[in-house]
């Protein structure tokens, strides 16, 4: 007879064990972007809760968007952003020397013109 209520508490025990475990492995991204202080940490958190629902199919996604964010660099992407700002930059300089260069081209072939009426 005791080892029936063993069995029965054992088994209540690793049902509630269980069922906690998975609650506390749900809020895992929502944990990591507290700590990143990610600007979207209730949206992560709620899709934590609906991955509940979803047995855990979008968890990895959401494990992969709370850590994208760091506070230092945001996303990511100013360096990328700073080179383009670079090339933009660039090319603008490089499209006043064109039509710089093309003004002189006109000039010339202007000059041009007239030597060779004045040849004739």
């Amino acid at each position: 007879m005791f080892l029936d209520y063993f069995a029965l508490g054992l088994l209540c025990f690793v049902a509630v064990f269980l069922f906690y475990g998975i609650i506390a492995i749900h809020d895992i991204p929502y944990e990591i972007a507290k700590t990143r202080n990610h600007p979207h940490q209730d949206a992560i958190h709620y899709a934590g809760w609906v991955s509940l629902f979803t047995l855990h199919a979008i968890w990895p996604f959401l494990w992969i968007w709370a850590t994208l964010w760091r506070e230092d660099r945001g996303w990511g992407f100013t360096k990328i952003q700073n080179e383009q700002n670079e090339l933009h930059h660039e090319i603008l300089r490089l499209t006043e020397q064109v039509e710089y260069l093309t003004e002189k081209v006109a000039q010339l072939e202007v000059m041009q013109a007239h030597q060779h009426k004045g040849d004739r």
